[in-house]
């Protein structure tokens, strides 16, 4: 792994650990620190592991963008950092990896939006979640897109309208995160759920991931469509065969990758 000035990854077995290491800028994202996610979570997803684990270090999970480097920009360099945290998103949700968001505190913004682009996240009992651009200058236009297919409609126009923080029990009862745990047992949660999510055979769970993301929010007929062929080419991959022969011989499979 490369070393980086905004994270510390670490390869554990098979999972990789991403941690955002700024808390003295509560790990705002500035284009440095983007860059280097989107450099760790590419190299993460070409390498052999089944799981990711993105965390953070201070008191703070990620306040969001970065106003020092953003307020210095022009148009056209804003919109250079917007489409760069998007594209760091949509790799997060491309690799084939599980992604889990391990939030051990505030989430805020663009920090909300990579916590609602992860597969999976599990959050501390102290963490929060907010939208805050709703009572500011800025709105979190690009945040509410991942947000808004966790949480649905209302609960979206609250988070975004009024920018008021929710805790990690409102986030969890709306969909945004799967866990929320005393903050002692975040670790261990973390890891219990990456293991349940990252049985199998890891190219079927890689391709299913991408499948996901593929219909989720297409008309159903097209959701269908999608969803039919890439199942049918699957029932043919060496996982899905052992798979179903150690099922009728009762046995326990052994997976081939």
């Amino acid at each position: 792994m490369a070393d980086y000035e905004h994270l510390l990854v670490k390869h554990d077995g098979e999972t990789v650990r991403i941690t955002m290491n700024r808390p003295e800028r509560r790990n705002a994202l500035s284009e440095a620190h983007l860059l280097e996610l989107l450099d760790a979570f590419e190299s993460a997803g070409r390498s052999d592991a089944t799981g990711i684990v993105l965390g953070a270090e201070g008191k703070a999970f990620s306040a969001g963008h970065d106003f020092a480097d953003v307020s210095s920009r022009d148009l056209a360099g804003v919109r250079d950092l917007l489409q760069l945290c998007t594209k760091v998103m949509r790799t997060i949700q491309s690799v084939p990896q599980v992604v889990i968001a391990r939030v051990q505190a505030l989430a805020t913004a663009a920090g909300c939006q990579l916590v609602a682009s992860c597969d999976l996240a599990v959050a501390a009992e102290s963490a929060g979640f907010a939208l805050p651009g709703g009572k500011g200058g800025w709105f979190c236009h690009t945040p509410a897109v991942p947000v808004a297919r966790n949480i649905g409609r209302k609960r979206l126009m609250e988070l975004a309208l009024t920018g008021d923080a929710i805790d990690a029990a409102i986030a969890a009862e709306w969909g945004l995160i799967n866990y929320v745990v005393p903050d002692a047992e975040l670790d261990a949660r973390v890891d219990e759920l990456l293991g349940r999510a990252t049985r199998g055979s890891r190219f079927g769970k890689g391709v299913g991931k991408q499948t996901l993301y593929a219909q989720l929010d297409r008309p159903e007929t097209d959701a269908y469509a999608i969803a039919v062929e890439v199942m049918a080419s699957l029932s043919q991959s060496p996982g899905a065969k052992e798979g179903m022969a150690a099922f009728l011989e009762k046995r326990k499979p052994v997976w081939p990758d």
